[in-house]
């Protein structure tokens, strides 16, 4: 009986270890909360190597997992899942939505950081908000996504925009360092939006320090598309529609002209022919233009390895005519594991073409067809070339025919831009890891203008506006910077709370440019275009700099909960002689993770977070070889009885030249309510320039050509808030986002060494500054005359002249100015600060919202409190002394009989056109940026073929609310330009109908 208890006892045993160790196989599907599928979601048995990846279509095959085992199941964006395995052989999963992990990985600095741990002013952009908006270069699309930043975009296809980073903190280069996958780049214009896979801006100094010699602008950190595992996708996006701008400056017709030229005691001799014929130019000049864009890629990936390609084309006709940008992109991401080493490369290619807007004289198009005569043709196919413009003293000579400068000439800017880098990671034991990387940016730049004899001056042997050769202008640029780089990380946890990470780092910085410019005049034919046998001119230029930098951070963090990191970069330039060539830069933060204290535990709190960083970072934006005396050639020298070539000095030396420093405190707020449900973020900053570099102007008697020497001279400060917004509703089949952003900042002039002030910006026709520089006021702010109503008798003009009584030049119907001084006259020390180009802050909106398949996005952006300097708003209501086109508001210039208070007589006193606030406006404005609205077809018969198919419609700039009375309140043309109106290229209106198809 015992032999048979035993022997059952035996039995039972074995069955139950047969049914415990019994394996299968699990089948099924992962999905989201719509029940679309996802591919490469990572599913892992617990405490064992067996795992799987779901492929494209969402499927997964986990191979020899035990009944009752535990699998994780987790993907970037969701929240992790532990399944325990049943009796069911297929086990379909759904992912919910993590609003806190879409966040949690934050590109910084020479790596990557959990968004729980950073301390520093760092704001992401997400792909699908700059693949949203069809720009030519994705810093555009980076405006009113980031408090802080500042993006002032241009209608010029395939043209840069001014960024800026927490507003001026310079006089001189204020753009912020681009860095595209570890390879530090001049602009973004290299590289096709539709290929980023997000942006960080990095705005204070625990971020940018790392950066040492250039951070101190800020850096815009771009990281591109790789490829993810799973089953291979291709995806093709495309679109295509039309800009157009509809606004126009009002200008007079033909019979206000000449109503005008009367006025002015101007009568034009012409047949009366002309004047049946009224132009206007400005509808000459603009027109509808096309624009187009097809990008298509692939991605796939293994365990061991991933790959992403890329190819796109893109091009858009501006609305100016004659104006376009072309660019053809293509793009490589791979990286392989083999073992603890992992090897990759990204590799990126773009060709551009660009038909750039012309000047003639210096001015703009627009300057010129809201200038000239409505009564003259644009085409005369009497006159060489075909043009008609000013053939008569009577009209104002400089306003050419705008059409002919654009249409006549030929000019062609072509770009070839290399981007890439190769890398390689080997783990040298648990936690440490070396990493050895060289990067390299490549670029070819050609300028060519081809321009035949002209001569738009029909009347015969009066040459106003005539080119009697054809002219043929060559500039070729080259340069390459190549970056290596070697850093060491070391990461550990200690007793599972103190977590370390380690960097030690050296890098290596070489750029090398060539610059090439030819020009000639040919004399015989307009047919060959080539350098021609007359007045040639031809000219060259290298240039060489070099840095060399050390860097060491420090990473600490107490359980997420104390935060700490210290970093210190030295760095050296070849742009400073060897008394100050290094430089060091260092920096801390702290943080506290409040939400990880028990007091929050309970509450809906999900991050709460208080941080504070402080640092030191660098700037050698100047010209290569300042601290050094150079020569330049193109002179000559009585030798002899002839002349020869001869040489002389350039610009003066300055060996105590040294790195321009930017101290930066920077104090947050991080908030996040339910679950990241509600998010807030709050800084504030205030950053110190010092030593800043600048070029001053030299005695004559130093017997300098270029009349000026850079040197350090003076400080800024800087100034601001930031607030972030964010608001998001991801439950149900109705779902939607808002988030909003603003910042704000000011800058003040602390010293200026031994100068009392600096003259800006100035007005073409020789009427003084616009802008000026002074201690303790905002940099390049504009500085002019006070108005003060018109003068309506000799009385009010004999009280203001009391030092000059009896001049004659300002009579009654002159513009009357506030004698600020109260010397009894009116000079130009009775200017003062009329404005400055700065906004009291700038803003941004994204709304998003999705019912079912059907999504809409609405973006706006904007800027309050900006004021601009309107010199079309002088050109068209000034009333100069000679005849030109303008505004019909002149038709009501002050007379006796007509005492306007607003309008001056004509043609006036000289003062009349100085500088004044007469030409300030408030450039406030709000702009529906982009507006978009999307179907996603997911049932029926498209399933069988697509993996995702979208039809979407949008359109960019539709409505700006503005009192600003230009053609674009949007201006920025850098520095000592910010905020001056020149007839800038506006920005068009378009609509735009796109396809997004994957397979």
């Amino acid at each position: 009986m015992m032999k048979l208890k035993l022997l059952g006892m035996l039995l039972a045993m074995f069955c139950m270890q047969n049914a415990f160790s019994q394996t299968k196989t699990i089948k099924g599907t992962v999905s989201d909360a719509k029940g679309l599928p996802l591919p490469g979601v990572s599913l892992v048995v617990v405490g064992t190597s067996n795992g799987a990846s779901t492929d494209f279509d969402g499927n997964y095959s986990l191979q020899n997992v035990n009944v009752g085992a535990q699998i994780t199941v987790s993907y970037i964006g969701m929240l992790t899942q532990t399944i325990t395995v049943g009796s069911e052989n297929t086990v379909n999963i759904t992912l919910e939505e993590s609003v806190e992990s879409l966040e949690t990985i934050v590109v910084v600095g020479y790596g990557a950081q959990s968004r729980a741990t950073v301390t520093g002013a760092v704001s992401t952009v997400k792909s699908e908000d700059i693949a949203a908006l069809p720009v030519t270069n994705a810093e555009s699309a980076l405006q009113g996504r980031a408090p802080g930043l500042t993006v002032v975009n241009t209608g010029v296809p395939g043209s840069n925009p001014l960024v800026l980073i927490r507003g001026l903190g310079t006089f001189g280069n204020n753009t912020p360092l681009f860095v595209i996958d570890g390879v530090i780049v001049g602009n973004l214009s290299g590289i096709s939006p539709n290929d980023i896979e997000n942006v960080s801006v990095l705005k204070d100094a625990s971020t940018t320090a790392i950066y040492g010699a250039r951070g101190s602008n800020g850096v815009v950190l771009v990281t591109t598309k790789s490829g993810k595992i799973g089953k291979g996708q291709l995806s093709f996006n495309s679109y295509a529609g039309f800009q157009t701008n509809t606004e126009r400056y009002d200008t007079m017709n033909t019979i206000q002209y000449l109503q005008h030229a009367a006025n002015l005691g101007v009568f034009p001799n012409r047949p009366l022919s002309t004047y049946r014929i009224n132009t206007n130019y400005q509808d000459e000049i603009f027109r509808t233009g096309i624009m187009q864009n097809y990008d298509v890629n692939y991605s796939a990936g293994t365990e061991k390895s991933t790959q992403f390609f890329s190819g796109g084309y893109m091009k858009q006709d501006g609305i100016i005519i004659n104006t376009g940008f072309e660019r053809y992109s293509f793009r490589a991401n791979s990286s392989f594991n083999i073992g603890k080493l992992k090897v990759g490369e990204s590799m990126s290619i773009a060709f551009g073409k660009q038909n750039p807007e012309l000047q003639g004289g210096g001015r703009t198009l627009i300057t010129h067809a809201i200038k000239a005569a409505p009564y003259l043709p644009v085409y005369n196919p009497n006159n060489e070339g075909g043009f008609q413009g000013p053939s008569s003293s009577a009209d104002g000579q400089d306003a050419e025919n705008p059409v002919r400068i654009q249409t006549h000439a030929t000019s062609v800017n072509k770009t070839l831009g290399i981007i890439g880098n190769i890398y390689a990671e080997l783990e040298l034991m648990k936690g440490l890891n070396f990493k050895s990387q060289v990067g390299l940016d490549y670029f070819t730049f050609d300028s060519n203008t081809f321009t035949p004899s002209f001569n738009d001056d029909s009347v015969e042997g009066s040459t106003t506006h005539a080119q009697n050769f054809a002219s043929y202008n060559r500039n070729h640029s080259q340069g390459q910077t190549i970056i290596f780089t070697n850093s060491l990380t070391y990461n550990t946890t200690i007793a599972e709370i103190h977590n370390i990470e380690i960097l030690a780092l050296a890098e290596k910085n070489d750029r090398k440019s060539n610059n090439f410019g030819g020009g000639a005049r040919n004399l015989i034919t307009n047919e060959l275009v080539q350098f021609g046998p007359t007045n040639q001119s031809i000219g060259s230029s290298s240039n060489e700099t070099k840095r060399l930098g050390y860097l060491g951070r420090l990473n600490y963090n107490y359980d997420n909960k104390y935060i700490l990191s210290a970093s210190i970069r030295r760095d050296a330039s070849s742009r400073f002689g060897a008394n100050n060539r290094w430089g060091t830069f260092p920096s801390a933060s702290l943080g506290w993770n409040v939400s990880k204290e028990k007091f929050l535990e309970s509450t809906n709190i999900s991050n709460l977070k208080v941080r504070a960083s402080y640092g030191i970072t660098g700037n050698d934006n100047i010209g290569d070889y300042l601290y050094n005396a150079t020569l330049t050639g193109g002179f000559e020298y009585p030798i002899g009885e002839g002349n020869g070539p001869g040489v002389t000095a350039n610009g003066g030396s300055n060996p105590d030249l040294k790195w321009e420093e930017t101290t930066m405190l920077n104090i947050g707020l991080d908030l996040g309510i339910n679950n990241q449900q509600f998010t807030a973020s709050l800084e504030y900053y205030r950053n110190q320039s010092d030593d800043l570099l600048l070029s001053l102007p030299a005695p004559l008697s130093n017997g300098i050509n270029a009349g000026n020497i850079t040197a350090n001279v003076g400080s800024v400060e800087t100034n601001g808030f930031e607030l972030a917004l964010g608001f998001n509703d991801n439950e149900g089949d109705f779902t939607w986002s808002a988030n909003l952003n603003l910042g704000t900042s000011t800058n003040n002039v602390l010293s200026l060494g031994t100068l009392e002030s600096f003259e800006g910006a100035a007005m073409k026709d020789g009427k003084g500054n616009i802008s000026r520089t002074v201690v303790g006021e905002s940099l390049f702010h504009f500085y002019g005359l006070v108005s003060d109503g018109i003068y309506q008798n000799q009385a009010e003009v004999d009280a203001v002249f009391t030092a000059n009584p009896g001049q004659t030049t300002v009579q009654p119907g002159d513009v009357r100015y506030l004698d600020l001084n109260n010397d009894g006259d009116i000079t130009s020390e009775d200017r003062t600060i009329l404005a400055d180009p700065y906004p009291d802050f700038t803003y941004g909106l994204n709304l998003s919202a999705n019912y079912k398949n059907f999504d809409l996005n609405c973006y706006i952006t904007g800027i309050q409190g900006i004021d601009i300097y309107n010199t079309n708003k002088y050109d068209l209501e000034a009333g100069a002394n000679r005849l030109f086109n303008g505004s019909p508001i002149l038709l009501d210039s002050w007379t006796p009989s007509n005492p306007s208070t607003t309008q001056p007589r004509v043609p006036g006193a000289p003062q009349n056109h100085n500088v004044s606030d007469r030409y300030v406006e408030d450039g406030s404005f709000t702009r529906l940026k982009n507006i978009s609205i999307g179907y996603t077809f997911t049932d029926g018969i498209f399933d069988n073929y697509f993996s995702k198919l979208r039809l979407y419609a949008s359109g960019q700039n539709l409505i700006t609310i503005t009192d600003y009375t230009g053609l674009d309140p949007e201006i920025g043309q850098g520095n000592q330009e910010f905020g001056i109106d020149r007839g800038n290229y506006p920005q068009p209106k378009s609509v735009i109908l796109g396809l997004q198809v994957s397979f």
